[in-house]
């Protein structure tokens, strides 16, 4: 078959004297607005950028060997400094051209001359997938030992933390994801929701995607009575437990796979930045950080943008405020160091999930998973219609379809299917709303010496800021990339620099370690837990030691129901107007569940089954008018119960990989995506 010629702006030589022009063009306008920098003409601008692309192409190799463990935790500052270092040794080679023997100078040339490439290139469209494809694909295929190629087909498995089927429509509908758009419409890929449990939050839905099992995680964060310990399920100390009670060593990615930025593993064994896995040293941990950062390409682009994301959350909040816009959160939760988690979740994270994933397609890996957090982690804390995070969803879509572009240089034929864990919900918070968290309602209504304590944050994003430095102390060759990482990690991760809601209770002298109550929150789900009582308390003892509670919490209006166990009548759902018997499915006045979906009760019905299901399940309010519930955290884009679109998740999957049947809970995603494999791999029409 004849090959098509590229247009001829595309063509090779064309496309290098249009970026060389672009960069002679930067080089004349710092030059033009820096009174230190003496340029004799034009031509001097043009022998100065060939001898700094001369001295890149022959120092950086030895110099970036020496410095990238630095430019690892620096985010690729190091790399801007080489630059400014190339630009001071051209002043010294090119008549004509001086920066007054002053480094500086050079730097802050380098640094402007990049910051107005990638404007005029942006301008120009040069950096397209063809710029892209030069200086990742290419240059990644170079490192990588090619593998024997093979007729079975991968399967990539892309998730996007937190986005709900009808705002990735709305996405795709109003012009932001045009690669996905234009699978849909041509029928490669098809576009699927699925229902998440009770627990719509990750840990749940990873559990289940992964391995097919997310029993005994009733929320994000819970109060076990038998170890008498809240725990939370993205810490990474309890993660490998958690993982081990769930696999059957058959996960997901038990077959040649790989993880990549998740909270487990799926029996992958090749992981990076995999919170259930980074002490294990049965695992091959891809070491990718350096790698990524020796690419000049990567580290300057990754520094930029990241500074870029952090100026544009400061923009956008401002104009949030000014115009005001509501629900918003204050400063106390958009400030601090939040813009630089956001900045770390939204640019690192995805860049360094891309680019490992491109070593994963041309080693050949069966199949591989990857989380991206970006629009969670922005939906969380500016609303999951904020147009910063659509952005990300615009960044996603232009990234998914360079992966899809690089398939033909793979060593097998690969499928792509995105997907989302579970989905986000809007609305001002329980604090906002009603001038009191969830602990301090409780609190309320208990006698005066029961005291009451609880968690109301859940901070995914320092969680997986924490899973990312925790990787590269563990797994990273470099000492000093350790070391650094260990600073970071102390500085900020266990200083007091992330805010928290938390109130620890009144103590008393000679008070017991735990609080006599713990009210504990994920998302829009409340846990309550009697810590004297070490079996789960029945509504009827609830009753006689703290009549109060259970009437109390049904009739708040910020509440949609409560779930407690009956020791006459089993497991019941009681609302404000009305009692759900989950038994036998017997409903007395108005249905506390109607406004939760068709399988509240069988998912409710399964959570009251867990040996960890706390004493009082406490789930918030839902308008389906106004589409918003409210959150016992300080996040109004929420997720972790029911209500909205939080429970409302997507697989946009080839069309060729069908779906039979309603996919409800995250294991029925597993099996889903575990049949594809295995039929694919034994040469069966999936």
């Amino acid at each position: 078959m004849k090959k098509t010629k590229p247009p001829f702006w595309k063509r090779p030589w064309v496309r290098f004297l249009l970026i060389f022009t672009v960069q002679v063009a930067a080089f004349l306008i710092m030059a033009f607005f820096m009174d230190s920098v003496q340029l004799d003409s034009a031509l001097t601008a043009v022998a100065a950028v060939l001898v700094i692309g001369i001295l890149n192409a022959l120092l950086w190799p030895i110099l970036s060997y020496i410095l990238v463990p630095f430019a690892v935790l620096t985010l690729g500052l190091v790399s801007l400094l080489l630059n400014g270092l190339m630009v001071w040794l051209a002043a010294w080679i090119v008549p004509g051209f001086s920066v007054n023997d002053n480094f500086w100078t050079a730097f802050w040339m380098a640094l402007g001359m990049t910051a107005v490439n990638m404007i005029l290139s942006s301008l120009l469209t040069i950096d397209d997938d063809t710029s892209w494809n030069r200086n990742q694909i290419k240059r990644r295929m170079k490192r990588m030992h090619k593998p024997e190629e093979t007729d079975v087909p991968g399967i990539f498995f892309l998730e996007i933390d937190g986005l709900g089927k009808p705002i990735l429509e709305k996405a795709i509908k109003e012009g932001y994801m045009p690669n996905m758009a234009s699978w849909l419409e041509s029928g490669s890929h098809v576009l699927t929701g699925w229902q998440t449990d009770t627990s719509s939050q990750t840990s749940a839905s990873q559990a289940g995607i992964l391995h097919g099992n997310n029993s005994e995680i009733p929320a994000f964060r819970w109060y076990d009575k038998a170890r008498r310990q809240i725990i939370a399920s993205s810490d990474t100390k309890i993660l490998p437990e958690i993982e081990k009670e769930h696999s059957d060593g058959n996960g997901l990615l038990a077959n040649d796979g790989a993880s990549r930025g998740n909270l487990l593993s799926g029996d992958a064994k090749y992981v990076m930045t995999t919170a259930s896995t980074i002490a294990d040293p049965k695992k091959f941990h891809t070491s990718d950080f350096q790698a990524f950062f020796a690419n000049p390409y990567n580290a300057v682009r990754t520094l930029l943008q990241f500074i870029g994301d952090i100026i544009e959350e400061k923009r956008e909040y401002r104009w949030a405020r000014k115009n005001n816009i509501q629900p918003i959160l204050d400063k106390h939760h958009r400030g601090g160091i939040y813009p630089l988690i956001r900045a770390t979740m939204v640019v690192l994270m995805m860049n360094l999930n891309i680019y490992t994933l491109l070593g994963d397609l041309f080693s050949g890996k069966l199949s591989a998973y990857a989380t991206f957090v970006g629009y969670d982690e922005i939906a969380h804390h500016s609303g999951i219609l904020d147009p910063g995070a659509f952005k990300v969803l615009r960044k996603l879509d232009k990234n998914f379809g360079r992966l899809a572009s690089a398939i033909a240089d793979a060593p097998r034929p690969y499928h792509l299917v995105v997907l989302s864990d579970h989905g986000q919900t809007g609305g001002a918070t329980f604090l906002q709303r009603y001038g009191k968290s969830l602990q301090d309602f409780v609190q309320e209504l208990m006698t005066e010496e029961t005291a009451v304590g609880g968690e109301m944050t859940t901070d995914e994003g320092n969680n997986n800021l924490t899973v990312l430095l925790s990787d590269i102390m563990q797994n990273e060759k470099s000492g000093i990339t350790k070391s650094a990482a260990k600073q970071v990690h102390k500085q900020v991760v266990k200083s007091k620099h992330i805010p928290t809601d938390e109130k620890p209770p009144k103590k008393k002298d000679g008070e017991a370690e735990h609080p006599d109550v713990y009210a504990l929150a994920s998302g829009n789900l409340g846990l309550i837990s009697f810590t004297k009582w070490p079996e789960r308390m029945t509504l009827e003892e609830i009753n006689e030691a703290f009549p109060a509670v259970i009437p109390g919490l049904a009739q708040h209006e910020g509440i949609g129901f409560v779930m407690v166990r009956s020791e006459q009548n089993g497991p019941v759902v009681i609302g404000a107007n009305g009692i759900y018997h989950l038994k036998d499915d017997r409903i007395e006045g108005e249905n506390p569940l109607a406004l939760f979906g068709p399988h509240a009760a069988d998912h409710l019905r399964r959570t009251d089954s867990f040996s960890n299901c706390p004493d009082i399940l406490v789930n918030s309010f839902y308008d389906p008018e106004k589409d918003e519930g409210c959150a016992f955290e300080e996040l109004i884009g929420f997720h972790g119960g029911l209500g909205g679109m939080q429970t409302q998740p997507f697989i946009l999957h080839p069309a060729e990989l069908p779906v039979d049947g309603e996919l409800v809970g995250a294991a029925s995603v597993y099996h889903l995506a575990k049949g594809w494999l295995n039929a694919l791999q034994n040469g069966a029409s999936a």
